[in-house]
């Protein structure tokens, strides 16, 4: 039998709106000891990830670019715009301003086998994949730590 990602995700996770003050979702991350919360819109629909990795950026903060001088004109060579977008985050009191943004958001479907999902996670290099239905709205999550699960129980 074939077991998919429906047989094994978390159904009905924690989520998060963009407009939730971000001191309260990572108060959520800490006391259910999870590593990332989905961020829903008024539908239920994803629109982001707010993850342990998006909230590093309060202790570390952002690199400044590496740049070079030539008389009087600064040469940025990396783009300025990802260390004020570095910044924002950094300095963000929502979700909303802190999250990863669905284009950067790998997900799959209940229906897609467990092993498919478990290869996307490995080459994505992603810890969780939300679980949407066809109308994109969130249905489960699935982590490693639920594969993993699955794996101690065959």
């Amino acid at each position: 039998m074939t077991v998919t990602v429906a047989d094994v995700m978390t159904p009905d996770p924690i989520v998060v709106h963009p407009e939730t003050p971000l001191n309260e979702a990572i108060k959520l991350i800490a006391e259910r000891r999870i590593s990332g919360l989905p961020v829903v819109d008024a539908d239920g629909k994803l629109v982001g990830v707010l993850s342990e990795a998006d909230l590093m950026w309060r202790e570390t903060g952002p690199t400044p670019p590496p740049y070079i001088m030539i008389l009087d004109s600064v040469i940025y060579l990396e783009n300025p715009g990802k260390h004020e977008r570095e910044l924002h985050k950094a300095l963000g009191q929502t979700v909303g301003e802190v999250m990863t943004g669905k284009k950067e958001i790998v997900t799959t479907k209940p229906s897609q086998t467990l092993q498919s999902a478990a290869k996307l996670m490995h080459d994505r290099d992603t810890t969780r994949l939300p679980v949407l239905d066809d109308s994109g709205k969130v249905i489960g999550i699935l982590t490693r730590g639920d594969i993993v699960r699955h794996l101690a129980v065959e």
